[in-house]
């Protein structure tokens, strides 16, 4: 079961091949036998997804739910969740069982979606590699020794090993996309605003996005489906129809035109996944899209206006963990300073702590105006390179990753290094551009992902592009030895 198309699970449901409760049975099963060597879960809630799948299946008995009815998936421990804990792979939140359902929890919930439980992640989203959760790492399950990609790097990991069909990730700087290539799977980052924020526990609001992670496009499709739509309780969420994802897949891509960024392709790119995604851009032309080579001048500014804006909004965001109102709090605390110094210090990891430092440095007097002003103007030259490019290609297509996964701890101990990762993927969130990694070849036995970066709102055009790649590849459909 678990080597099947959520359409082909779907079906099966409703012809009585089996039942919700079998199908959530069977992945339990995985997660018990499979995740003890990835870590990828934080909280598995075997007894909760039991009762929504026997509710799964009577609604399928009475003709009724949806695509997602029944069908199990993992949920990243961000998003909240009624009466479960809401980790964010923190010690800060290790105690915190959330009151309320996040948005997205909430839609997946009413689409009859089976949560099977929470994924590890780096900690509050901040990491490329999952190496900074409370909980420990997660391991890529193409070699147990490397780095999955982060910080939604639970969910693409268990994904990738088919502990479930479906997960859902956030993105911030590419902490979807870049798991994604990373594990081989696909994973989107729609564009911002196009799904509701919240519930979703925020670490740069103006920057972070959730979004589904699956082994195809087609797949994701359907999570995306249900995840998206406007809620009035998000400020930052659209007030926009949402196209029909899964109806639009089979899209004729003859005169398509795609852009190939040239300075996506420079100094820092791995020669195996520049070969890699040379490929995928001919298998492109070869269905009748037209390429074209594209400028983002601004390219290479991406990583430092990040590395301002995210801190700067992660810092104001995490000031209400302070020990008083919920989560972490320390020991017999001497007076109110020493309980806000020690819970913080003691509830904080070592990178959370860099970039609160990072942040509120740079929103300090004196300093607002040489950093974190420049950083957002800087941004809105990044988002024009975009806009001047999205009047010459409808999509633009380079590496998602400029390596494929590097060794745990490899990269830990320079955090400079760690943040180039992301080099491709920070500017889209920057623009608040939609974006997706597939999987588009191996190198050396690891997946490589190529990322396509659509326009606003044009989820529909970027996943069928991808759903036809896949339709004549079959890198999608690759697993990683031992998770067969």
């Amino acid at each position: 079961m678990h080597q099947k198309k959520l359409a082909e699970l779907a079906a099966a449901l409703r012809a009585g091949d089996f039942t919700s409760e079998e199908l959530t049975r069977a992945f339990l099963e995985r997660i018990e036998r499979y995740d003890g060597q990835l870590n990828s879960v934080i909280t598995l809630t075997a007894e909760q997804a039991l009762q929504q799948a026997r509710a799964a299946d009577a609604r399928i008995a009475a003709g009724e739910g949806g695509p997602l009815t029944g069908i199990p998936f993992l949920h990243k421990d961000i998003f909240c969740t009624l009466g479960v804990r809401t980790s964010c792979g923190s010690r800060m939140l290790d105690n915190f069982e959330a009151p309320y359902d996040a948005t997205v929890s909430a839609r997946l919930r009413e689409a009859g979606a089976v949560m099977l439980g929470k994924t590890n992640m780096d900690e509050f989203a901040m990491g490329s590699s999952n190496e900074t959760s409370f909980y420990g790492p997660v391991r890529n399950p193409w070699d147990l020794e490397r780095v999955p990609g982060g910080s939604s790097g639970g969910s693409a990991a268990a994904v990738a090993a088919r502990l479930a069909p479906l997960a859902t990730g956030t993105d911030t700087g590419g902490s979807i996309r870049q798991p994604a290539a990373l594990c081989g799977i696909t994973g989107i980052k729609p564009t911002y605003g196009r799904v509701s924020r919240y519930g979703m526990i925020a670490f740069a609001s103006s920057l972070d996005q959730g979004g589904p992670l699956a082994s195809s496009a087609e797949d994701a499709a359907w999570l995306l489906q249900a995840m998206s739509g406007f809620d009035e309780r998000d400020s930052t969420s659209m007030e926009r129809p949402v196209d029909p994802y899964p109806e639009m897949l089979d899209m004729d891509l003859s005169g398509l035109r795609i852009g190939l960024p040239r300075e996506y392709f420079g100094e820092g790119l791995d020669a195996g996944v520049a070969a890699a995604v040379e490929a995928a851009v001919e298998a492109f032309r070869g269905l009748g899209a037209e390429v074209r080579d594209i400028s983002l001048p601004n390219a290479a500014l991406a990583v430092p206006a990040y590395y301002v804006v995210a801190p700067a909004e992660c810092s104001s965001n995490l000031s209400r963990m302070d020990g008083v109102r919920f989560g972490y709090r320390c020991e017999n605390p001497r007076d109110l300073e020493d309980l806000y110094v020690r819970s913080r210090g003691e509830g904080f990891g070592a990178e959370v702590k860099r970039r609160i430092l990072i942040g509120t440095y740079a929103l300090s007097a004196g300093y607002y105006d040489a950093y974190y002003l420049k950083a957002q103007q800087v941004r809105r030259l990044i988002r024009d390179d975009f806009t001047r490019a999205f009047g010459e290609v409808d999509l633009i297509m380079g590496p998602t990753s400029p390596t494929t996964a590097f060794r745990l701890g490899e990269k830990a101990d320079d955090p400079v290094t760690m943040y180039l990762s992301d080099i491709y993927t920070i500017a889209v969130n920057l623009a608040g551009l939609p974006g997706m990694s597939i999987p588009a070849g191996m190198v050396d036995g690891l997946p490589v992902g190529l990322q396509i970066i659509g326009n606003y709102f044009d989820e529909a055009r970027m996943l069928a592009a991808a759903h036809r790649y896949q339709q004549v590849t079959d890198w999608h459909r690759r697993r990683p030895p031992g998770f067969e």
